[in-house]
Formats: C-alpha cells, structure tokens, sequence
C-alpha cells in the first residue's frame, strides 16, 4: 500500500514475491529514481528476464 497517488506506466510486468522479501521490495520502489541512475530499467528488466528464465509477450 502506498500513501503517495499511484499509476501503471504504459509498459510493465508484474511478479509475486515471497513475504518475507517485502521489505526489500518497498526499500527498491523508495529508491527506484537513485537506482536508475546507475542502470536503466530495460537493463534491469533484461537481466531478470534472463535470469528467471521469463519469455517477453509481444
């Protein structure tokens, strides 16, 4: 749950993620902007395509 106005960009995948991984997964989305200073979302989505083994949906 966010207290900030929250939307769906116009591209986006979505997961679940195991409870116990909340935490971490709420420390990536505060720092999201910071985090893409040093490697942009396609690289990051790239890699975890690859790394999960996940097909891209055309």
């Amino acid at each position: 749950m966010t207290e900030e106005k929250f939307s769906w960009q116009d591209e986006y995948f979505a997961v679940s993620v195991s409870e116990s991984k909340l935490n971490d997964v709420r420390k990536y989305i505060e720092n999201q902007v910071e985090h893409h200073k040093k490697k942009t979302f396609k690289e990051e989505y790239d890699e975890f395509i690859k790394k999960y083994g996940f097909e891209e949906m055309k």
